[in-house]
C-alpha cells in the first residue's frame, strides 16, 4: 500500500527509514514549539502569541514545501537569530517590545530608529 502511494523503491527508501524520519522530524518540531516561545518571551513578547505565530509559520512553510516543491522538508522559524535578538539586541538597546510598534526598524545587526533619537 505505501509503495503505491509514496513510490518508496523509486526513491531508494523503505517504510522503516520513513517512520524514523517522521519521528525525528516530529521531535524536532515539538522542541522548536516548546523552546521558541520561552526564548522570545525573555524579550517581552507574549509567550502564547509567539507559540501561535511559530505554529502557523511552521505549518505554512511546511505545507508550501510539500505542495509546491514536493519535498519532505519541515520548515520552522530559526531559533539562533531569535536567541540573539532576545538575549543580545533587546537588553543592549533597552527595547520595550510590550509597548507595541513604535517606529523601530531592525536592519542587519544594528537597530535604527525611524525618527531621530532625542537622547542627549
Amino acid at each position: 500500500m505505501f509503495e503505491k502511494i509514496f513510490h518508496l523503491k523509486e526513491n531508494h527508501t523503505d517504510v522503516k527509514t520513513e517512520v524514523m524520519a517522521g519521528i525525528t522530524t516530529f521531535m524536532t518540531m515539538a522542541y522548536i514549539l516548546a523552546v521558541n516561545p520561552s526564548i522570545l518571551s525573555a524579550s517581552g513578547m507574549d509567550a502564547n502569541a509567539v507559540l501561535i505565530a511559530t505554529s502557523l509559520a511552521s505549518f505554512v512553510g511546511t505545507a508550501l514545501m510539500a505542495l509546491l516543491a514536493n519535498y519532505p522538508f519541515a520548515l520552522a522559524p530559526g531559533m539562533g537569530l531569535n536567541a540573539y535578538f532576545a538575549y543580545t539586541v533587546v537588553p543592549h538597546d533597552g527595547l520595550q517590545l510590550a509597548a507595541g510598534p513604535d517606529g523601530r526598524l531592525c536592519r542587519g545587526h544594528h537597530l535604527h530608529r525611524a525618527e531621530p533619537d532625542q537622547r542627549p
